[in-house]
């Protein structure tokens, strides 16, 4: 099945949660590709940042931060679920559809953590199938 739809997954994290080198070829497999965007910190998630993403033509954007309390910049981690947050909605008002964007909070370097939620949230990507503005 040649034509079979592979995800394009687009990564945000910030360089304390997890080394994108090491984890990611790990997480991608022939069934969907990732691409990485490595932030000093997450606060740096610029709403423009996740809607070029999918104006780029990835299928799903998910933004990982470090756990609540937990950030080395205060409260970068919240800035960053804010703004996850607010383009949420935009992209159910532009018809995208918000389950297309995650944030998920980990600990730092836990790099299982990281393949096993870019595993879980593949089925329900497939279901939704290519993003509709690329």
């Amino acid at each position: 099945m040649a034509d079979q739809f592979k995800p394009e997954i687009a990564v945000f994290h910030c360089i304390n949660t997890f080394a994108d080198s090491a984890v990611l070829p790990i997480a991608e497999n022939e069934h969907f590709s990732v691409k990485s965007y490595k932030l000093p910190c997450s606060s740096m998630v610029k709403d423009v940042y996740l809607l070029r993403a999918f104006e780029a033509g990835a299928d799903a954007v998910l933004v990982f931060v470090c756990p609540e309390g937990q950030c080395r910049y205060v409260e970068g981690n919240i800035r960053a679920a804010k703004r996850v947050q607010f383009v949420k909605r935009l992209l159910d008002e532009i018809g995208i559809d918000a389950r297309r964007l995650a944030l998920f909070n980990i600990a730092a370097g836990d790099a299982a953590a990281v393949v096993e939620i870019i595993h879980q949230n593949l089925p329900e990507l497939v279901k939704l199938g290519p993003n509709p503005a690329a």
